[in-house]
């Protein structure tokens, strides 16, 4: 009766445990399948980012303070969406405020398209810790004017 009692156990905790895996299976690909689009936007930000940021914000995006804002734990980038891709997609001059400390300097236009400046972005929302839920879209850079 013991025997037969855990056998019991041990069926019901196995079919649970597989129907709980395909369901997390399912999620999880459904996910990875969304991912993918934004991990090839990334992996192509992070060849913009070298070729044309890496130099003022260097490569672990710390910037130089008081010169370059950091783009690593920038609050300026997270809570100013719109105004952080018209700084890529237009560059910028002016003061602006980054994690407390002011910056005052000139970035000029890159010259990227939209794609371009939506891939760098999501690179940028990305790494060293970023983590920015809502990835940008070349539409949603159109969308911004000078």
């Amino acid at each position: 009766m013991i025997k037969k009692s855990l056998l019991l156990l041990f069926l019901a905790i196995t079919i649970g445990c597989k129907n709980s895996s395909e369901k997390e299976t399912g999620a999880a690909m459904a996910q990875t399948e969304m991912s993918e689009e934004l991990q090839e936007s990334i992996s192509r930000g992070a060849a913009i980012y070298n070729n044309f940021c890496s130099s003022c914000h260097l490569s672990n995006g710390e910037g130089i303070t008081g010169v370059f804002p950091p783009l690593k734990g920038s609050d300026w980038f997270t809570e100013q969406r719109k105004k952080t891709i018209s700084a890529v997609k237009n560059g910028i001059n002016g003061p602006i405020e980054v994690n407390g400390e002011e910056y005052d300097n000139l970035m000029p236009s890159l010259g990227l398209t939209d794609k371009e400046t939506a891939d760098v972005l999501n690179y940028i929302f990305n790494s060293w810790g970023n983590k920015v839920e809502e990835p940008v879209t070349p539409e949603e850079v159109a969308a911004i004017e000078k």
